[in-house]
């Protein structure tokens, strides 16, 4: 073998040895088994189908890919040049392949854009009377998870968790039970993202009531996930994290039966940020926190 030869094979011996080292990760091997996808996804039913249609994208694309792969091969060894005084046939166009390879992508692009859109309504669905309500905030640079005794009331009493940028929150979900969240924001643009569940949400500062972005979950099954903002949102962006707990019926009512016990977890009105826009809400005013040092 030439010089130039060893460095190549050493080169992609080295790069393969990498590859199957990090596949030994039990992390690693999960996605691997969920086609990239966090290890615990699917976490609601309406995951499912976001899941489903990254999967048939896979899939899609891995056939495309193959036989891409395939034709530039068995062109490069088919028409090769066999001597060194020979010229190939020069092809200025050939109609029928150049009308496949352009309406080929154009019929793709369509039946992706259908399963795109069946799976959008499907996860957009408005659900007519969801089990549990919380109103999401997201401000520089935490999180503030209200959680309504009623769906049909927006304005209160409210049980709530705040975190700051030291103190990471927990949001509880019902297992078997709808949750409609609705997202506010009283700064700038960030983004509601629990990896789990396969879905995000832009928070848009100035919507109020009914036209906030709202979306619903089902989770199916018990679990701890994690949640993330995934907009940058200023200099502490990357402390806007929080945890996620699904708990069963009789778990989630006890722990809702705490805070509602704890004063400093309950409020006659929903905490949205507002005044506490550079804070956290349900801070007091001696109780600055503005993101933490780093």
């Amino acid at each position: 073998m030439t010089r130039r030869a060893r460095r190549t094979a050493l080169g992609a011996l080295v790069g393969a040895s990498f590859l199957l080292l990090g596949a030994c990760d039990p992390e690693t091997e999960k996605q691997w088994h969920h086609w990239a996808m966090p290890s615990n996804s699917p976490g609601t039913v309406q995951g499912q189908d976001i899941f489903e249609l990254w999967k048939g994208a896979w899939i899609a694309a891995l056939i495309t890919g193959g036989i891409t792969w395939a034709l530039i091969f068995y062109a490069s060894w088919r028409f090769r040049r066999r001597s060194d005084d020979e010229i190939p046939v020069q092809t200025r166009y050939n109609l029928p392949l150049e009308i496949f390879y352009t309406i080929a992508p154009i019929m793709m692009v369509i039946v992706f854009f259908a399963h795109t859109v069946r799976v959008q309504e499907a996860v957009l669905n408005e659900t007519p009377a969801p089990d549990n309500c919380v109103q999401v905030v997201g401000q520089q640079w935490s999180w503030t998870f209200n959680y309504n005794e009623s769906c049909d009331n927006d304005n209160g009493p409210v049980v709530y968790t705040a975190g700051t940028g030291s103190q990471i929150p927990t949001l509880v979900l019902e297992e078997g039970k709808t949750t409609e969240f609705k997202l506010s924001s009283p700064d700038v643009i960030h983004s509601f993202w629990i990896t789990g569940f396969l879905m995000k949400m832009d928070i848009i500062p100035g919507q109020t009531g009914d036209d906030r972005n709202h979306f619903s979950v089902t989770p199916d099954k018990v679990g701890d996930y994690r949640g993330k903002c995934t907009e940058l949102c200023g200099v502490y962006h990357s402390r806007m994290l929080f945890n996620v707990k699904v708990m069963d019926s009789a778990d989630y009512d006890a722990y809702m039966a705490k805070l509602k016990a704890d004063p400093e977890h309950v409020s006659d009105h929903p905490l949205l940020g507002g005044s506490h826009a550079s804070t956290t809400a349900g801070l007091a005013a001696d109780e600055t926190e503005t993101g933490g040092n780093e």
